[in-house]
């Protein structure tokens, strides 16, 4: 099936009533990334194991900080971007989710004519507990429902095992190795339909 690149028009931005969505799951609370959040986030990203399929390195608390600005302002820009991925019985961070449009090179900011993606990435701790998936068919859910997306992407370096099978757990089919982010990436994707069809 082609892709078909989608991106807001301005008659289609959130009202400002879904401009900050929060979404639950019967584990996690998703909040949209805020300063708060800021402490829990640098924790993860300068984990060597979390960072190994994604910079490929730590990220500095600088590197960080910026991200968590860049955030801010997608969401209130889009009203769409990266959710910190909170336990409920806890309240810790646990992890951090988005919903963004691909890009096809390296570049700081998504590119708003190349399809959505969901993606996540979890502290160590909490790997092989299912979190991922949980996250994820809410995003999913929220890119569908809400942003009325077509279809969403899911992409990963292709040693990244573990992603993979989160990505065919939700049903997504394998496209094969695409250029994403400047690399070649495994990608996954799922239509509306098929994603209703998969929950059913």
């Amino acid at each position: 099936m082609a892709t078909r690149p989608w991106h807001y028009h301005a008659a289609d931005a959130p009202s400002p009533r879904t401009a900050m969505t929060v979404l639950d799951t019967p584990r996690l609370r998703l909040e949209p990334i805020a300063d708060v959040h800021l402490a829990g986030l640098t924790e993860m990203n300068a984990d060597p194991e979390v960072a190994r399929y994604l910079r490929g390195r730590p990220e500095t608390p600088e590197e960080t900080r910026e991200m968590v600005e860049r955030v801010k302002q997608r969401w209130a820009a889009q009203g769409y971007s990266w959710w910190a991925l909170l336990d409920k019985q806890t309240g810790e961070l646990i992890g951090a989710g988005c919903v963004q449009n691909l890009r096809r090179e390296a570049t700081p900011e998504p590119d708003l004519a190349c399809p959505l993606e969901i993606g996540w990435r979890l502290r160590r701790d909490r790997w092989g507990q299912g979190l991922a998936s949980e996250a994820a068919r809410a995003m999913a859910a929220f890119a569908f429902d809400t942003l009325k997306a077509p279809e969403l992407y899911a992409v990963c370096v292709p040693e990244n095992t573990a992603s993979s099978k989160v990505m065919k757990r939700l049903g997504m089919r394998e496209l094969g190795v695409q250029t994403w982010y400047g690399q070649g990436l495994a990608t996954y994707a799922f239509t509306v339909d098929e994603w209703r069809a998969a929950e059913a």
